[in-house]
């Protein structure tokens, strides 16, 4: 997909959402509505999901695609490094990525977002993975960005 229609495709997922994620205070119930919405939305995305921050662990949280890993090795893998880092983590291929998780084998590329509540404490990470390699961009980093601080704008139902 060219960047100008998948730029065009964020853009009406953002201002789905927009409209969505006012309808719950539930922010596990929010996680939901984002990752299936987008899991639907884009063929090459083969898991979307939330991992969340609970008591110092990263626990799976509403996830469309194969089977996640529940808890996730502290320390290891993409969605920590995206934790630690305090940003969005690009990895054109996982298999050259120091300490990655294989929840799937079938997953070759991920990107993962940072989640932060209102006060810019990260609560959780958006997970996603493609079963090609090198298959996201700054388009993907900059709008999944977009869509996760969407989440922190309904944190109180609004």
């Amino acid at each position: 997909m060219d960047k100008d229609r998948k730029q065009s495709r964020y853009q009406r997922i953002r201002e789905q959402l927009a409209g969505l994620l006012g309808k719950s205070q539930d922010p596990v119930a929010r996680m939901a509505t984002v990752a299936a919405l987008l899991y639907h939305k884009f063929d090459h995305f083969f898991f979307c999901g939330f991992y969340r921050l609970l008591d110092g662990d990263l626990v799976v949280g509403p996830y469309q695609g194969p089977l996640a890993c529940q808890v996730l090795a502290r320390g290891r893998g993409v969605c920590w490094a995206a934790v630690q880092r305090g940003e969005t983590v690009n990895v054109p291929d996982v298999r050259l990525f120091p300490g990655h998780i294989a929840c799937d084998a079938r997953s070759l590329s991920e990107i993962v977002v940072p989640v932060r509540d209102k006060s810019g404490a990260i609560v959780a990470v958006l997970d996603v993975d493609s079963d090609k390699t090198d298959q996201f961009d700054e388009v993907d980093a900059r709008q999944l960005e977009m869509i996760v601080d969407l989440l922190a704008r309904h944190e109180d139902g609004t």
